[in-house]
């Protein structure tokens, strides 16, 4: 059996969402734009039937691919046995040799977000984070080199 994909319950029902938005409400109105398009006349010539066949096959296509990733997908509630240490969903706040600190949530692929902090549980700081406590320094491997990130707190809440 292959391994499945996690993601936050909140992140699974913004995909399933959006799914449910482009099927029932922007894809039939594209439907209904790129009809009254066509009956326009000459559709070699006709910007908005072209530009509207464009936009419906965009659609078409994340369409198909949120149906698939959607039942792919693992939603998980992150509520973890032993809230002291860093597990799938935590909000993370470290201090790095920098004395910068920063937050991460640790998510899955489908719904990172570096402005955010949503960071790939696959990432490199994720894996490094994963299964420390408070007070714990790790090393990360980054593309320009290696640092060290120590834990100041760990939430499973959204932090105020």
């Amino acid at each position: 059996m292959a391994q499945r994909d996690y993601i936050t319950r909140a992140g699974w029902q913004a995909l399933a969402d959006e799914l449910d938005y482009l099927w029932r409400e922007k894809r039939p109105h594209v439907v209904r734009a790129l009809a009254d398009a066509a009956a326009e006349g000459d559709r070699s010539e006709n910007a908005e039937y072209i530009y509207r066949k464009k936009e419906l096959r965009e659609i078409d296509r994340r369409v198909r691919y949120l149906g698939r990733r959607v039942d792919e997908l693992t939603a998980v509630d992150p509520r973890p046995d032993n809230p002291d240490k860093v597990f799938f969903g935590a909000w993370v706040d470290v201090v790095d040799e920098d004395d910068a600190t920063h937050r991460y949530r640790i998510v899955g692929a489908d719904e990172t977000d570096a402005a955010s902090g949503a960071i790939s549980m696959h990432s490199p700081v994720a894996r490094a984070l994963l299964g420390c406590t408070i007070g714990d320094a790790v090393m990360v491997a980054l593309p320009d080199g290696r640092r060290e990130l120590e834990i100041e707190a760990i939430h499973y809440q959204p932090p105020a």
